[in-house]
């Protein structure tokens, strides 16, 4: 039986020409590969931006009121589909079904709010800033934009991008994670059934080669990129090179600090679910949990309780909470990091590498990994695993783990549990986090809010999707004006002045 090929989607269809390099695509909870995906050359990103480039010119000009009716159709064949969607998810990332329909229910909230383009796309009016002189601005799109996207959100994340971008008039070239471009390519189907221009949006498959074109080509006036710090930072620093608006995501290490006083039982919860969570793969997942006090006596042995009863297996079997890791190389590599975290001396709790899946022999599955008595100098504490390894270090007082926290180069997201309001008002007012939760481990914003890290979990001054994604996507005109009147003023050679 012959494998299929993934290829890119451009001006409204997919491309026909054969690839000259392509990668495999795998089932991770069997090891097979069920796919070839394309990889694009220079010379098809730049087919792609020419049909985003040539569409630009008259998409700018469309409607709000035609631009939102588009998203509203978009946005109820999503909803439709939604279980399709998820399913490519999951026999591409292996997720189990429900984290997969989560994260399609988390786009569709960005693409709800991008149908609220007429109101927030608005500028605003000074009338009579001088005598018979108004003053107004405008948002305008950039022209053509691209996004760079992950492997662990493949549907998602994108939909943090290209609605927004969409609505605001830009067009959009999307060059998603070559490990699992199905969703991408559905969606650009829906996205064409719901009305939208041919070459409005885009989709290249590849690897650096496409990246880097994408990075250098003039006709790009923007990229957003989700990723790790290294490669948001070469995104970044090379996209503004060329004289590109950048917003470039990276990495994390997200603390949950737990409190002597909090709820235990739900700590707990929230610990191994924000720890676990398809199998760790997030940019949100906790992955230190900080145990002031006697706090990680009365909470460890209620976290060991609940990994043992995770039921881990083929993401499309009922019943279970975490599926397998993207692939055999990250599987192995995330193994390599309990191996160092017993080497390094931080105390093997539960051990993950031990798990076996039964008829899923070949899967890339890891089991749930727990450390004790983790220290700051270990690379388990350092590294952004992202994986199913997480662990507790232990302080005296809530100011070492503040401490803790704000010394680390990474500041996506945090979160704190006690039962304190005065404890969790001066955390939220202290941390040097961009995501702050309080009893809640996993603090993403909902849509109409923006979704950021501080330091080195963001490259660039603007967050994305919400209020920010607006203001990414457009550039500010400002205007004065004054209408002549019979009256002639005369020349004036003067530096004008209000009056």
């Amino acid at each position: 039986m012959a494998t299929k090929t993934i290829t890119h989607w451009i001006d409204g269809k997919l491309y026909e020409k054969s690839a000259e390099r392509s990668g495999d695509v795998f089932n991770p909870a069997t090891g097979d590969v069920q796919a070839k995906v394309a990889f694009a050359t220079p010379s098809v990103v730049d087919e792609a931006v020419e049909s985003a480039w040539k569409a630009s010119q008259t998409w700018r000009s469309v409607s709000i009121a035609k631009r939102t009716k588009i998203l509203f159709a978009f946005r109820q064949l999503v909803d439709k589909h939604q279980h399709e969607i998820a399913k490519l998810l999951t026999l591409e990332h292996g997720k189990v079904t429900g984290d997969a329909l989560g994260e399609v229910n988390r786009g569709l909230e960005v693409i709800e709010f991008a149908c609220g383009i007429a109101d927030l796309a608005k500028g605003e009016f000074s009338e009579n800033v001088s005598t018979e002189v108004d003053t107004y601005s405008i948002r305008q799109p950039l022209g053509v934009v691209a996004g760079i996207t992950p492997f662990n959100f493949p549907a998602m994340v994108p939909m943090w991008m290209y609605p927004l971008a969409i609505a605001c008039g830009n067009t959009f070239v999307l060059k998603p994670s070559e490990r699992d471009p199905s969703a991408a390519m559905f969606c650009a189907q829906l996205l064409a059934d719901s009305g939208l221009p041919p070459g409005v949006f885009n989709v290249v498959h590849g690897d650096k080669v496409a990246v880097d074109r994408l990075l250098e080509h003039p006709k790009i006036a923007g990229i957003s990129f989700v990723g790790s710090t290294p490669i948001a930072q070469y995104i970044y620093e090379t996209g503004t090179k060329n004289g590109k608006r950048v917003q470039a995501l990276g990495g994390a290490k997200n603390h949950m600090i737990v409190l002597p006083d909090a709820d235990m039982e739900l700590a707990a919860d929230a610990a191994v679910s924000a720890g676990y969570g398809s199998a760790g793969e997030r940019c949100m997942a906790i992955s230190v949990v900080v145990a002031v006090g006697n706090a990680a006596d009365k909470l460890i042995p209620l976290m060991k309780e609940r990994i043992a009863k995770l039921k881990v297996g083929d993401g499309l079997e009922a019943g279970n909470e975490m599926g397998p890791l993207i692939n055999k190389a990250h599987r192995d590599k995330v193994a390599g990091y309990v191996d160092a975290g017993v080497k390094e001396g931080a105390a093997l709790v539960c051990d993950g590498r031990t798990l076996k899946v039964s008829g899923r022999e070949n899967g890339f599955f890891l089991g749930p990994s727990l450390f004790d008595n983790v220290k700051p100098d270990m690379s388990i504490y350092k590294d952004e695993i992202f994986g199913p390894v997480l662990g507790v270090t232990r302080v005296a007082s809530y100011s070492d783990a503040i401490k803790m926290i704000n010394s680390n180069p990474y500041a996506n997201g945090v979160a704190i549990f006690t039962n304190d309001g005065g404890a969790a008002r001066k955390f939220q007012h202290e941390v040097e986090v961009g995501m702050v939760g309080i009893n809640v481990p996993i603090p993403v914003p909902m849509a109409y809010y923006s979704f950021g890290g501080w330091k080195a979990s963001l490259f660039g001054d603007l967050h994305i999707y919400g209020p920010d994604g607006i203001r990414f996507y457009t550039r500010m005109k400002a205007i004065t004006s004054r209408w002549p009147d019979p009256r002639h003023r005369g020349v004036d050679l003067g530096f004008p002045q209000n009056k």
